[in-house]
């Protein structure tokens, strides 16, 4: 079973993460579903009636604009980074969160490393699922490597300077 680090802990991953060329017929009733946007797409009605629990994830190609008004249909959302060097997720992240009021889960998958965690946590990340070559124990750490950030985002809407009053 794959652990995942979620609200700063380690722990047991409890959803199926579907690949894009998944069927809706694989699917049961009950268990938690991360489908693809595409299968969204197509069967967005039923799958919204499904006693199971609902998350989407976007590839780093697809944006969040396409789920925006939707956010509130989905326990989780998970954005792809399908190379470390493909940054385009970290936009998705802001927008879900600050656009689109996005307060459920927000999880990075693919190639996340453990250099990244700090900045995707500024993002809005608050669940991570490493590379599987990856200790998710050992990352937990990362996600303290500042302990003062200067800017404003998403987890924590203040700059510095108006934070100090």
């Amino acid at each position: 079973m794959q652990r995942i680090i979620k609200n700063g802990e380690v722990v047991d991953e409890t959803w199926h993460l579907l690949p894009k060329d998944a069927s809706f017929n694989e699917l049961t009733n009950c268990d938690d579903y991360i489908v693809p946007l595409a299968l969204w797409r197509e069967h967005a009605h039923a799958l919204k009636a499904r006693d199971g629990g609902l998350g989407v994830w976007l590839d780093s190609d697809e944006e969040a604009e396409e789920i925006g008004e939707h956010v509130a249909d989905f326990k989780v959302i998970a954005l792809n980074f399908p190379a470390f060097t493909d940054g385009r997720s970290y936009s998705n992240a802001r927008l879900l969160r600050d656009r689109y009021g996005y307060t459920g889960e927000l999880r990075a998958i693919g190639d996340v490393l453990r250099d990244q965690l700090f900045y995707l946590q500024r993002c809005g990340f608050d669940a991570f699922a490493l590379r599987p070559d990856k200790d998710p124990v050992e990352a937990l750490q990362s996600l303290q490597d500042f302990s003062v950030t200067y800017q404003a985002a998403a987890d924590q809407p203040l700059p510095l300077f108006r934070r100090r009053q």
